[in-house]
């Protein structure tokens, strides 16, 4: 992401990373300074990107005793791009206003390529009016961006995309090991998704017929209930 934006033309001012030879790499490489204080990083910039990895990171950074992002951060816009749980967006969002900054959360869906392309999809909470600051340099960085709402309202999306497609993963994974254990060339299952006709997900029930009976009544009783099961009345028995 910093060289990225350092390729668009803005001035990189400063870095720091747990890994501090990393840091210290990239430092030398976009001709910036390699920190070790968070103070020093707010004092340095006008916009702060972060990304880490949990809540706890998260709760370090901002409230850490005797350095954090926060201190002397009047004015400054902290553009915060992990996935974390919206609580703690929330929590770091009221601690910038308190502090007379800004923070914005700006959730990727996409990999690490994406960020060096400029090419990240990007889920955006906080106050519009601070996301409309940082607009031009957002569209820098990504091929596809939504304001989602207040803060705390993409990290809610995110968790839903992750949870749809770990979904969706373990239902595969589901599928294809059933499939093996009934003695099925996978590459035939394959051939046979790839050839059939798609409808929108949740349009109509898939009848328990499509599933050979062999299959239905040689299963556990839970995947008995979910082939004969449409995804619309899978997700309503779970509430």
């Amino acid at each position: 992401m910093a060289r990225r934006l350092k390729e668009c033309g803005y001035s990189v001012t400063a870095v720091l990373d747990v890994n501090a030879p990393a840091a210290a790499e990239l430092a030398a490489e976009l001709g910036c300074k390699a920190c070790t204080k968070l103070a020093e990083v707010t004092a340095a910039a006008d916009v702060i990107f972060t990304v880490i990895t949990n809540d706890a990171a998260m709760r370090s950074i901002y409230f850490g005793a005797g350095d954090n992002l926060l201190t002397e951060a009047t004015g400054k816009i902290f553009i915060n791009c992990a996935t974390l749980s919206p609580a703690m967006f929330r929590e770091v969002y009221d601690a910038a206003k308190q502090a007379e900054a800004d923070s914005l959360e700006a959730c990727m869906a996409s990999s690490i390529s994406h960020a060096r392309e400029g090419k990240l999809y990007l889920m955006l909470g906080g106050d519009e009016a601070v996301y409309e600051q940082v607009k031009a340099m957002i569209e820098q960085m990504s091929v596809n961006r939504r304001f989602i709402g207040g803060p705390g309202s993409a990290a809610e999306v995110k968790a839903l995309v992750n949870m749809v497609m770990n979904i969706n993963t373990a239902g595969l994974a589901e599928g294809l090991g059933l499939a093996a254990a009934l003695g099925h060339d996978l590459s035939l299952i394959r051939e046979v998704f790839s050839q059939t006709e798609r409808t929108p997900a949740c349009s109509k029930p898939m009848p328990a017929t499509w599933w050979p009976a062999s299959t239905i009544a040689g299963s556990p009783p839970s995947m008995r209930r979910r082939i004969a099961a449409s995804p619309l009345e899978s997700l309503r028995a779970l509430g």
